[in-house]
């Protein structure tokens, strides 16, 4: 079952939403669901990426193991041509 929950929104906002919703076919209900569920999404996955970042240097910190970054985006571009070509080699710090 669905809460309810009240939002206090200005009535610019308010008038932005409706001709939003109006241009799309939706209710300003539905545009407004639709708008806070695109925006968790988006910070769950800002929250995940950043989780990752952390882990990374966490562990470049223990290992010091890296890659060149040149290597690697020549890697890639050798890739991109068709070429065949060899993952580069990891550095320790």
């Amino acid at each position: 079952m669905a809460a309810t929950t009240t939002l206090k929104l200005p009535e610019e906002l308010k008038a932005r939403i409706a001709s939003a919703a109006q241009a799309t076919g939706k209710t300003p209900h539905a545009l407004m669901i639709d708008a806070l569920a695109t925006q968790m999404t988006l910070f769950e996955r800002r929250q995940a990426f950043i989780a990752s970042a952390i882990k990374a240097e966490q562990e470049v910190a223990e290992y010091g193991l890296v890659y060149e970054a040149d290597e690697v985006f020549n890697y890639l571009q050798a890739k991109l041509d068709g070429k065949k070509t060899k993952w580069p080699k990891v550095k320790k710090l």
